[in-house]
């Protein structure tokens, strides 16, 4: 064995000194006809024809991230043009956007999903409605259970990580 597998990496490198990749936020995006969120009983959230955005933040996420993904999913390019080609950006569409933790469920030890990947509340809290308020989102309620009502247009599923 080579001396180089006992030593210490420094921090975010592994052993071949290679970047290790951390986990990144996610925002699984639905193309919709339209979207809806109910929290007992009581509509928080809803668009018409727009982009229904889950997203999940992890541990490692920041301000930056969430801004990179913001702008990541208002510019993709997953409507309709004149001629039937996915061309178009958001552009006055709507965006419904949902906390979702579980995006970061890891099942690879077991049928139980483990979250320790997923960022604590406060965290998450503050990493989400940065993310809302620059995609100018209508949103679900952060950490209650809701009801989550959609038509997938096409349907368009895209998984994005910043």
């Amino acid at each position: 064995m080579c001396a180089c597998a006992d030593a210490k990496a420094p921090r975010g490198r592994g052993r071949d000194g290679r970047r290790i990749r951390f986990a990144s936020m996610r925002a699984l995006v639905q193309r919709v006809s339209r979207a809806a969120v109910t929290v007992e009983g009581r509509q928080t959230g809803a668009i018409g024809p727009g982009l229904l955005v889950l997203l999940g933040i992890s541990r490692e996420d920041d301000e930056r991230a969430a801004d990179r993904l913001a702008d990541k999913v208002t510019a993709l390019r997953v409507f309709d043009d004149a001629e039937g080609r996915m061309n178009e950006p958001l552009g006055e569409r709507e965006v419904l956007c949902v906390s979702q933790f579980t995006l970061y469920g890891d099942t690879r030890r077991g049928n139980r999903p483990s979250f320790v990947a997923a960022a604590p509340a406060e965290q998450a809290l503050a990493l989400y409605e940065r993310f809302c308020r620059r995609a100018r989102a209508e949103r679900g309620v952060f950490g209650a259970r809701m009801a989550v009502e959609l038509v997938n247009d096409g349907p368009v599923t895209l998984l994005l990580e910043a």
